[in-house]
């Protein structure tokens, strides 16, 4: 399973990149690759992505939430296999670093390559650069969800 890090620092203030984060249908306006994200419940969503021409489906369950620090999520359904964290530290009033690690067990001679090359580590990278472009340029977050969801919940 290959690990992916990356962080980005964001002109916003923490309350507003983790609320922006809450909205996982918003995915595809900044995630390469994803074209569908589906909220079935606090807790469930439904993906549809579309990486190097193959289109996968997958369900993700969020096994660990907490406002303004991290969201925790792992795959649950479908050819996908990762699990990943997202979190939040304000580093100055009106900025906040938000830290992404991702598990992903890669599928198939081109991801396993994609992964050796540090082609994940790249698309990671865009994809949270896209989300500080998508949220300063807005100002402020689409909408919140600020419920808690701890791991013995599940």
């Amino acid at each position: 399973m290959g690990t992916v890090k990356e962080s980005v620092e964001v002109a916003v203030a923490l309350r507003a990149a983790y609320n922006q984060w809450t909205q996982f249908e918003e995915f595809p306006s900044f995630m390469e690759g994803v074209e569908r994200v589906v909220q079935l419940d606090e807790r469930h969503t439904h993906w549809v992505t579309r990486i190097g021409g193959v289109q996968r489906e997958f369900d993700a369950e969020i096994f660990d939430q907490l406002p303004d620090q991290r969201v925790a999520w792992r795959t649950t359904g479908g050819e996908v296999q990762q699990q990943g964290v997202v979190t939040f530290d304000a580093v100055a009033p009106g900025r906040t670093r938000v830290h992404l690690t991702l598990k992903i067990q890669p599928e198939g001679a081109a991801e396993k390559a994609a992964d050796l090359l540090g082609i994940l580590s790249r698309q990671a990278r865009g994809d949270l650069q896209r989300f500080k472009t998508f949220i300063e340029k807005r100002g402020t977050e689409t909408g919140q969800w600020r419920g808690r969801i701890t791991p013995n919940d599940t």
